[in-house]
């Protein structure tokens, strides 16, 4: 298993201190059963938070580069080499 890397540990950190600190306001809890329910909430939701953050990609893998792939040089340039016209869903 890889190691969290810094803004996953950041991300995971500030998401158990915030939601603990919520939960206990929300729920006004004073006894002690109260309270290791809360912790062990906030622990979870950080431990997920933690592990759904974006971590580092592997070494080997990249991200391919447009027109790269024959194919995709195909569809993006035709009718000798000019780009075709994008029209563009923002107005």
């Amino acid at each position: 298993m890889p190691r969290p890397n810094p803004a996953q540990l950041a991300y995971g950190s500030a998401t158990v201190i915030l939601s603990a600190l919520a939960m206990l306001l929300v729920s006004q809890a004073r006894s002690g059963a109260g309270i290791a329910v809360v912790a062990s909430a906030a622990l979870a939701l950080g431990l997920l938070v933690a592990v759904r953050a974006p971590g580092r990609r592997p070494s080997g893998a990249s991200r391919p580069v447009a027109g790269a792939v024959p194919a995709q040089r195909d569809a993006e340039t035709a009718d000798g080499g000019r780009r075709l016209a994008e029209t563009s869903s923002r107005r």
